[in-house]
């Protein structure tokens, strides 16, 4: 989850061990590829002492002394995700860098939000995160995803809704499921699926049960979104990686499936509407030295 940071910082040189083979990043899998970077077993601890931080997410596993937290995903907001970046660059001596990394994607994140949310549109689209599991659909209530929405001069589907979770087997669920998704604009599927591949716009259709799909605004302008463009080994999402360190970049894809231009290639986002699929992440990508800091990419912004 810390590579789209260390990137951005120019540390990936100094980035010795990961302990899981399954990154999103095309540098970081060139260097594990070239043996520059060790698989650490985390159940050996022994293994961790030679580091001098070992950066984790899961504060529930026994604490080392070299251990240091990195919990960007517990954020409300896209930006404050973005500004862990500036904890990292504590620990590699880096702070003015980090700081101006930052400041650099906070000025474009607020230049796209602002262009966005000033439209004047005669009514703003409804947008809905949505995912299924097991029978049920349930809509989003995490904080950061709603913001996007709203940065993104869209709206979010309304408060007043406040069942969250609906049972496609329930007749009752079924049809309140129905009469929401028929004032939906934008939907953004977040249904988990083992194949991303193979995830396209019938198996969201067949997991939602709805014969009538008549009055689903969101199918008649094709915009059915997932964001699992980018990924590796298809299973792992840059979602969790790439898009939490430029925020800016996941802002300017929203704002393509609000307000669609028609000639911006979004970075996180595909529409299975339209039969977008995938960009498989492998190490053959990394066009760059990994002791060159990245620049963040900047969206053209007036």
């Amino acid at each position: 989850m810390i590579n789209g940071h260390h990137q951005l910082l120019g540390v990936l040189g100094s980035l010795k061990g990961i302990t899981s083979e399954y990154v999103a990043s095309e540098c970081v899998l060139k260097l594990y590829e070239e043996g520059q970077l060790q698989l650490i077993n985390k159940t050996e601890p022994q293994q961790l002492t030679q580091f001098a931080a070992h950066f984790i997410v899961n504060t529930d596993q026994p604490q080392s002394c070299n251990f240091a937290t990195f919990l960007p995903v517990g954020e409300d907001t896209p930006l404050q995700r973005a500004e862990w970046i500036k904890y990292l660059g504590v620990f590699a001596n880096l702070e003015t860098r980090a700081n101006q990394v930052y400041d650099a994607i906070k000025k474009n994140y607020m230049c796209l939000s602002k262009m966005a949310t000033s439209r004047k549109a005669s009514f703003k689209l409804i947008v809905a995160w949505m995912a299924y599991n097991d029978g049920v659909w349930s809509f989003t209530k995490e904080a950061f995803k709603l913001k996007y929405v709203e940065d993104a001069g869209g709206e979010n589907i309304d408060d007043s809704i406040n069942k969250v979770t609906y049972n496609v087997s329930i007749p009752d669920d079924l049809e309140a499921f129905h009469a929401i998704l028929c004032t939906v604009d934008v939907v953004i599927d977040e249904t988990y699926t083992s194949d991303p591949t193979a995830y396209n716009a019938s198996t969201f259709l067949q997991n939602l049960n709805v014969e009538d799909q008549s009055c689903f605004a969101f199918m008649a302008n094709q915009s059915l979104w997932r964001y699992d463009k980018r990924i590796q080994n298809s299973v792992i999402l840059d979602w969790y990686d790439g898009a939490i360190s430029q925020p800016h970049l996941v802002l300017a894809d929203l704002v393509e499936a609000l307000f669609p231009s028609g000639n911006y290639t979004t970075t996180y986002f595909r529409n299975i509407a339209k039969g977008e699929g995938i960009i498989s992440i492998g190490p053959e990508m990394c066009d760059r030295e990994s002791s060159i800091a990245m620049e963040p990419l900047i969206v053209a912004c007036q």
